[in-house]
């Protein structure tokens, strides 16, 4: 079976949290993009959609409980230094109750709420387009 997104294109997805006019993001770990900053997320399941996958992915993530999640954008990345090819439903909401955490050190270790138009750098680039995005509603 091929392997998503080196192989085949994969099929990810990503959930913009935001509070205050603030985006939630991580500092991702590992490839691809290791060392950027990113919205949290991940790969969608098979016969799961990617709404739940975002819901999931979140959840695992940063031990928050989300309520409405509505659609952002899609989010297309073609990573030819690491051979990665996906394309990411990309989620956002504001409807969620608890505090972030560190769930997944070894992949996620520090996060932080950063203003739209002030992101640390890197981004990665579904997080790019999740900002733009955010920026043009």
């Amino acid at each position: 079976m091929p392997v998503p997104g080196s192989e085949v294109p994969g099929v990810g997805c990503g959930l913009a949290v935001v509070r205050d006019g603030r985006l939630l993001l991580y500092r991702r770990t590992r490839p691809p993009e290791a060392g950027h900053w990113n919205i949290v997320g991940g790969k969608v399941e098979h016969m799961e959609h990617s709404r739940e996958a975002a819901r999931r992915e979140a959840e695992e993530e940063t031990g928050l409980t989300f309520g409405r999640l509505d659609f952002l954008c899609l989010s297309e990345q073609i990573i030819e230094a690491e051979n990665q090819h996906w394309l990411s439903l990309i989620y956002v909401t504001g409807d969620f109750s608890g505090e972030p955490q560190v769930m997944e050190p070894e992949k996620l270790p520090e996060f932080g709420w950063f203003a739209v138009n002030d992101l640390p750098q890197p981004l990665s680039r579904f997080t790019a387009a999740a900002a733009a995005a955010l920026r043009a509603r």
